[in-house]
C-alpha cells in the first residue's frame, strides 16, 4: 500500500448526509470483477435521471470536481452494509480521502486497508469547508496527514483520526506489517509470560 503523507488535490463538496455502501455502489455492480475497475459505478443511481443521463446538479457531475481527489460529506459517511465496494469504488474513481464528521465503523476500517484517509472534522468545521471557495472553485485545497490539517484558502482545519490508523497510513503498511511494528514489544511480553506462566508454554520437542 502506498503511504499516505500528505494530498494536494481538488474536493468535491458533497455535503450529503447518512451516504450509504449501496448509495455509493449498487449492489448490482459488484458482480463486476474488480479488476475491471469500481470507479465508474460510483454513485450510480445519485448521478443520474430515472432515463439513465447524468443529473447536472449532482456535485460529482461538475466539470470542477471531475478529477477530485477528496470528497467533503456530512455526518455518518459510509453506513449501511459492510461491503468493501463501497471504499474500492472511491479509490478506484481516484479519491483517496472522505472528509466527515462521522463515518460507518466498518467503512473506516475498510478505508484504512485501502489507503482511504477517513479524516474527522466537527460539523461546524464541515460547513465552513462546504462554503469555502477554494473548494466551490474547484481549487485544490491540501490534506497533511502527520500534522492532522487541512488547509484550504487562508484557513487550516485540525481533523481527527485513530493514532493506530494515522501510523498504518502514514506508513502504508497493512495489517500484518502493523503486527510487524510491535515485534520488540511482542518477544518482551512473551519472555515475561513464559516466566511467569511457564505451564501455559507449548512443550519443548525433543
Amino acid at each position: 500500500m502506498k503511504p499516505f503523507t500528505t494530498l494536494d488535490a481538488s474536493a468535491c463538496p458533497l455535503g450529503l448526509t447518512n451516504v450509504d455502501t449501496d448509495q455509493l455502489i449498487p449492489a448490482r455492480f459488484m458482480q463486476t470483477p474488480r479488476s475491471a475497475g469500481y470507479g465508474q459505478f460510483l454513485f450510480h443511481d445519485l448521478r443520474r435521471n430515472s432515463d439513465g443521463k447524468l443529473r447536472q446538479d449532482f456535485p460529482l457531475n461538475d466539470p470542477r470536481y471531475a478529477t477530485c481527489g477528496i470528497v467533503i460529506a456530512r455526518k455518518n459517511f459510509g453506513c449501511g452494509s459492510s461491503r468493501e465496494a463501497g471504499v474500492y469504488v472511491l479509490v478506484d474513481q481516484g479519491i483517496t480521502c472522505v472528509i466527515a464528521p462521522s463515518f460507518g465503523d466498518i467503512f473506516a476500517a475498510n478505508s484504512i486497508k485501502n489507503g482511504l484517509l477517513p479524516a474527522v472534522l466537527s460539523e461546524a468545521d464541515i460547513e465552513l469547508l462546504l462554503n469555502e471557495p477554494t473548494v466551490i472553485e474547484g481549487r485544490g485545497i491540501r490534506v497533511d496527514l502527520e500534522r492532522q490539517q487541512i488547509v484550504a484558502g487562508n484557513r487550516v482545519f485540525d481533523f481527527a483520526i485513530r493514532a493506530d490508523w494515522k501510523k498504518q497510513l502514514f506508513n502504508g503498511w497493512d495489517d500484518v506489517d502493523m503486527t510487524r511494528s510491535y515485534a520488540a514489544q511482542i518477544k518482551t511480553f512473551n519472555a515475561a509470560d513464559s516466566k511467569s506462566r511457564p505451564w501455559a508454554q507449548p512443550a519443548k520437542q525433543g
